[in-house]
Parts: structure tokens; sequence; C-alpha cells
């Protein structure tokens, strides 16, 4: 009962051994097919993944300002730069030396686009409250809010328009 390939007839050896060239081709154009499919998912998902990171990092700035104004008892400035290289996000105290700064993803933009500012006070406050809309390059992203308001809460959001 112990069949092994050299017991079997020489025809039916060389009859099963391997695939084809055109089962190669068909498995090949199956595959294509998927990836095809799949490609403008995974485009989106990425976009996704950098308004989010960029999201986590613009809102861990602001605490980070909102904590540093409390231990420091002056007010803290935190601003954004959306044209240099790399993106920077910059947490300066009065005397205009920076206590920190993070980078963020060159395809993400925090809007509103202009030089905004936000000071935050000891007293547990900011001078004004803002929203902050990040957006990505691609269009198909959806786009995150941030919301810091006159008591220096920060909440984050889906929604908001690019």
């Amino acid at each position: 009962m112990n069949a092994s390939a050299k017991t079997l007839p020489y025809q039916l050896r060389m009859t099963s051994s391997g695939f084809t060239l055109i089962e190669l081709m068909v498995t090949i154009a199956v595959l294509a097919i998927i990836v095809g499919i799949a490609a403008p998912s995974i485009s989106t998902q990425l976009a996704n993944q950098r308004v989010k990171s960029t999201t986590a990092t613009l809102a861990n700035a602001l605490k980070e300002a909102r904590v540093e104004s409390i231990i420091r008892r002056q007010n803290i400035t935190l601003s954004y730069n959306n044209t240099s290289t790399p993106k920077v996000i910059t947490i300066t105290a009065p005397s205009s030396t920076a206590i920190s700064s993070y980078s963020y993803n060159s395809s993400s933009t925090i809007k509103p686009d202009t030089a905004v500012t936000t000071v935050f006070e000891p007293s547990k406050r900011v001078t004004t409250a803002r929203t902050y809309t990040i957006c990505d390059s691609n269009d198909a992203a959806s786009p995150q809010q941030i919301e810091v308001n006159a008591l220096a809460n920060i909440s984050i959001r889906s929604g908001g328009s690019c």
C-alpha cells in the first residue's frame, strides 16, 4: 500500500506534475482584478488615517499648551504653519521661546489656513474660542474637527468641510 511516484507508470507521472501556463495566467488575472477593486478603498483608508493622526497631534499639542499655561502661570501660545516643510505646530511662551513643536503629515491641512494662534491663559481659559478642521489632500477622506471653547475644553468630532 505504499504509493510513490516511482511505482506509477511514466504517463501518469508526467501528466500530474506542476501547473500549466494557462492556469498561471488565469490566476494572475484574477489577482489583478481583485487588486484593482481594492486599491481605491485602501487609498481612502490611508487618507482617513492621516487625518486621524494629525487630529491626535493637534489635540495633544492643545492639551500640552493648556497645561503649560497653568504650570508656568503665564499665557502660552499655540500656532501652526501649513506652508512649511515639514508642517509644524509650535507652542511658545510669552518670551517667544519655543516650549515644544510637533510635526504633522504634509498631506494634511489644518483650517483655518490663515495664521491663527490660540492663547491659553493661566486662569484655564482661552482668549478666543476656535474650531479647527483637519483635511487631507485626498478629497475622499473624512474631515475631523477640534473645538476649543472659552473654558479651554478640547473636544474632537467628525465632520466639517474642507
